[in-house]
């Protein structure tokens, strides 16, 4: 077992190997951060050393570069993909927190587009010619929406729990019904939300 250690190739050999490749994986490769695609090629040597330890290799010949390849190619692709990326939603559930919640209408799609590639007033009063706020945009509408005196958009639900319960009750008893009692999602539980406004 120890000599087939000996048999792994050399980092630098590999990462030659890879962007020597004139095929499609070959040429995308060479256009990735050469860094990352060493750090993949490590992970790989590694995986195949651990692979010998456990007694997955009997032969150096399986050890070469060109038996590795075709596995080598697919575990580095593999490590170029993006972590975020489009996905089918088969749950039958429309509005999926952990896929995104609801689709947007393509005309908010384009209303976003459009404000990402340009410059805009996000945080400038036109008006005034001096800094604004973001939340001035909006808070008009949602208040002749909802007859409210005032509005806030924040980032999620629990964020905006926090805040009404650090505004109205801290220190105060607060009734929650029985659907809450039910703990799903992440960091932003009902308890913990609670106990971070300071409420009983």
């Amino acid at each position: 077992m120890s000599t087939l250690f000996r048999h792994i190739p050399a980092v630098d050999q590999v990462l030659a190997a890879l962007t020597a490749d004139q095929s499609g994986a070959g040429g995308a490769f060479r256009a990735a951060p050469r860094p990352l695609i060493k750090d993949l090629v490590n992970a790989f040597l590694d995986l195949l050393r651990e692979e010998i330890r456990a007694g997955a290799f009997t032969d150096a010949e399986q050890l070469t570069l060109p038996a590795l390849t075709p596995r080598l190619t697919a575990y580095v692709r593999q490590g170029l993909r993006p972590r975020f990326r489009r996905v089918l939603n088969a749950t039958g559930v429309v509005i999926h927190t952990n896929m995104g919640r609801s689709l947007l209408a393509p005309e908010a799609v384009a209303a976003v587009a459009s404000a990402a590639a340009h410059y805009s007033n996000l945080e400038f009063d036109l008006a005034t010619g001096e800094r604004g706020s973001r939340y001035a945009h909006v808070e008009g509408l949602l208040c002749r929406l909802t007859g409210a005196e005032a509005a806030l958009v924040v980032n999620n639900n629990a964020a905006a729990v926090l805040i009404v319960l650090d505004t109205l009750c801290k220190g105060r008893d607060v009734i929650v019904s029985r659907g809450q009692l039910v703990e799903i999602g992440g960091s932003f539980r009902i308890p913990e939300v609670m106990a971070k406004s300071g409420a009983v």
